[in-house]
C-alpha cells in the first residue's frame, strides 16, 4: 500500500510539474497582435535616364540624366497579425502594416542633351530642370513571420512577404539654360504630377519583449526592393521651346529610375491580444 501511494503521488508530482513545464513554454505572443512604430526611414532612389521629342520639328531628340539619390525621415508604421503557435519554441504568424506618413526627395537635377544627330540645344548650351521630386506614400507590407519563442515573454521573428508604395513623380517647376560663355535664364515650366504603385519584396528581422501584461516593446530592421519607376508626360511648354521653331511644339518626355530601395530600423510598443 506504501509502495502504490508513493507511485500515485510520484506521477502526480511528474504531471504537475510537466503542465507547469507547458504552462510556462506558452508564448504570450500566441494569437493576435497590434502595434505602432517609428524610428528611420532610408529611401535609395537610382539614376535618372530618359528621353525628350519635340513634334513635328526634326532633329529635335534629346537625352535626360540624371544622378542617384537617398532621402527619408521619420516614418509611422501601424501594423496587425496573428501567431498561430507550431511547438512549444516555435509559432507562425501573418501580418500586414501600413506606412501612414510620406517621404519626398530633395529635388532631383537632371540635364537635357542632344541625342545622336539632334541640333535642337546649341553647342556649349546646357538645360536644367528644376523642381522635380519624387514623393513615397501608402507603403504597404504583406509577409509571413516565423518566430522563436527564447521565453514566454521574448521573441524572435523573420518577415518574408509582398510591399507596395505610391510613387508620385513631381515634374520641375522651372527650366534653367546656361548658353556657353555662363550666361543663365530661368523660365518657368508646365509641372504637374504623376503617380504609379511600385510592387516588390519585404525581408525583416524583429525582437519583441513582453513589458507587462500583454503590453510588448519591439525593434524591427526591414527592407524593401521595388520595381524601378518610369514615367510619361506630353504637352506643350514654352519654356521647353526648339530653337527657330515658329511655334511652340508637342513635346513627349519619358524619365525612368535605375532603382528604388528603402530600409526601416524600428521601434514600437505592441499588444499581444
Amino acid at each position: 500500500m506504501i509502495s502504490r501511494n508513493s507511485f500515485v503521488v510520484l506521477v502526480g508530482a511528474m504531471t504537475a510539474c510537466l503542465l507547469t513545464t507547458n504552462v510556462q513554454a506558452q508564448s504570450a505572443f500566441a494569437g493576435f497582435y497590434g502595434q505602432i512604430s517609428t524610428g528611420y526611414e532610408s529611401n535609395q532612389l537610382g539614376s535618372v535616364s530618359g528621353s525628350s521629342n519635340a513634334t513635328p520639328y526634326a532633329k529635335s531628340d534629346s537625352v535626360i540624366t540624371g544622378s542617384s539619390q537617398t532621402f527619408g525621415g521619420a516614418p509611422l508604421v501601424l501594423g496587425a497579425g496573428y501567431y498561430w503557435k507550431a511547438n512549444d519554441k516555435w509559432l507562425i504568424g501573418l501580418g500586414a502594416d501600413y506606412s501612414a506618413l510620406s517621404q519626398t526627395s530633395s529635388t532631383i537635377p537632371f540635364n537635357r542633351s542632344n541625342a545622336a544627330g539632334s541640333t535642337a540645344i546649341p553647342a556649349g548650351e546646357t538645360l536644367t530642370n528644376n523642381g522635380t521630386t519624387l514623393q513615397l506614400s501608402n507603403r504597404f507590407n504583406l509577409f509571413l513571420t516565423p518566430a522563436y519563442a527564447i521565453d514566454k515573454d521574448k521573441l524572435v521573428y523573420l518577415k518574408a512577404g509582398y510591399s507596395q508604395v505610391t510613387a508620385q513623380y513631381n515634374r520641375g517647376t522651372s527650366l534653367t539654360r546656361t548658353t556657353a560663355n555662363g550666361v543663365s535664364t530661368t523660365s518657368p515650366t508646365v509641372g504637374g504630377s504623376q503617380s504609379s504603385n511600385q510592387g516588390g519584396y519585404l525581408i525583416g528581422l524583429g525582437y519583441k519583449q513582453i513589458i507587462t501584461s500583454g503590453m510588448y516593446g519591439f525593434i524591427e530592421g526591414n527592407y524593401m526592393s521595388y520595381t524601378a519607376p518610369s514615367y510619361s508626360f506630353t504637352g506643350n511648354n514654352g519654356a521647353d521651346r526648339v530653337y527657330s521653331a515658329t511655334t511652340i511644339p508637342t513635346r513627349s518626355v519619358t524619365t525612368s529610375f535605375a532603382s528604388l530601395n528603402a530600409f526601416q530600423a524600428l521601434i514600437g510598443l505592441g499588444y499581444a491580444f
